[in-house]
């Protein structure tokens, strides 16, 4: 039986005045997939994952998660984004709530949980980013790789189908990428379906199904990270992973 298409991205357009951030991007995302994303800054990569929740508007091209057209004019968006988590750069907490505060807001808010329920599930999903001894302890007080798994928690909390992450250890100490890239490669390894816009190589081997190459809005390249790393077939794709690798 083949592998259902999870994401969907058809003839993606993205314009910001008269710059074309995104041009005629189609991708597809198998359920359990994990694809990253690479490609020099401006290249369209964080324009194209924000559109599968409609954080941008495309200009023009539709974007489909399971059945549930995104792009369609009448959506009810919150219902996407429920099933979309995603993970930013910058983490996103609200400084003024504790870890199990953030991770809660959203399963009570949204979805109506009991506080008794969504908080029970905090705590498994703490222990699962191996912060169960930061429940109480607000972000201002936690290091940034632990400020990001915090926000990963926050994310799974909604049990999305699909966890987008965009640069989520660029903000980050060296020492403490690899805590917050363990949490995703463990996700991976679960069959959780993933779209992740990073340099990490290292994940990338570890855990990618495919690699997206875009430049200058465009994707070059499509290929397994060991088809893609060691035998690019395009001369910018070649040009890009030398100054990386």
């Amino acid at each position: 039986m083949a592998e259902k298409t999870r994401i969907k991205i058809e003839s993606a357009y993205k314009c910001f005045g008269h710059i074309e951030a995104v041009k005629n991007v189609s991708v597809e995302v198998k359920t359990g997939e994990v694809v990253l994303v690479i490609g020099p800054s401006g290249s369209g990569k964080s324009t194209l994952l924000r559109s599968i929740n409609r954080l941008e508007a495309l200009t023009d091209g539709r974007i489909w998660v399971d059945e549930d057209e995104v792009t369609a004019p009448h959506i009810d968006i919150r219902k996407i984004r429920e099933d979309v988590g995603m993970v930013f750069q910058d983490f996103n907490l609200f400084p003024h709530l504790t870890a199990m505060g953030n991770i809660t807001l959203a399963p009570r808010t949204v979805k109506h949980i009991p506080q008794n329920e969504a908080q029970a599930a905090a705590e498994k999903l703490l222990e699962r980013v191996g912060l169960s001894d930061k429940a109480e302890v607000r972000p201002g007080q936690l290091s940034g790789g632990q400020q990001q798994r915090v926000a990963i928690a926050r994310a799974l909390a909604m049990n999305p189908k699909v966890m987008l992450f965009d640069e989520p250890t660029s903000a980050l100490d060296p020492e403490m990428i690899k805590e917050v890239l363990d949490v995703m490669l463990d996700l991976a390894r679960e069959g959780m379906t993933m779209m992740v816009v990073s340099h990490e190589m290292g994940f990338a081997k570890a855990a990618a199904d495919r690699v997206v190459f875009m430049d200058e809005g465009e994707v070059v390249e499509v290929a397994p990270p060991s088809v893609l790393f060691d035998n690019p077939k395009e001369e910018r794709t070649r040009r890009f992973l030398k100054h990386i690798l």
